[in-house]
């Protein structure tokens, strides 16, 4: 059974918040956070991913991030990754976290998704919508 899921990207300051927003909304029964291979915990979301989650009605607000760690990784069932150079990151800091991670856009031809940050808006908008048909494609996987 798959209750906790963790989802991971650089800095987890826009492409994992807003994926794990986005799976909170659409999965309320199931616990779902997020964290960053490289992350300066406690940053808010970055202002651009924000602005951009706003436009879909979506909020970031209150969002912290945080660092994945080896007894972070302990908590879930399932790690969810944006590209395959975090599976590196992950089998480094927590060996036995890598059976249990897959990319968030595995449902689509297994598809990284991109880093928007420092980027234009059609960037973060376009990241926001493989994001988003990512985190659709897991909600019909997971409750099926």
């Amino acid at each position: 059974m798959c209750n906790a899921i963790l989802i991971i990207c650089t800095a987890n300051i826009c492409r994992s918040p807003t994926s794990e927003r986005l799976l909170r909304h659409r999965l309320p029964h199931k616990t779902i956070d997020s964290a960053g291979t490289v992350a300066l915990t406690g940053q808010g979301a970055d202002r651009d991913a924000m602005r951009i989650a706003n436009r879909h009605e979506l909020s970031l607000e209150g969002h912290q991030s945080q660092q994945f760690t080896a007894a972070l990784s302990a908590q879930y069932d399932l790690i969810l990754v944006m590209e395959k150079e975090h599976f590196k990151h992950i089998a480094h800091i927590a060996p036995e976290a890598r059976s249990k991670s897959m990319l968030l856009g595995y449902w689509s031809n297994q598809m990284e998704i991109p880093d928007p940050w420092h980027q234009s808006d059609e960037a973060f908008n376009h990241v926001f919508q493989l994001i988003d048909h990512s985190c659709q494609a897991w909600v019909s996987k997971l409750v099926s």
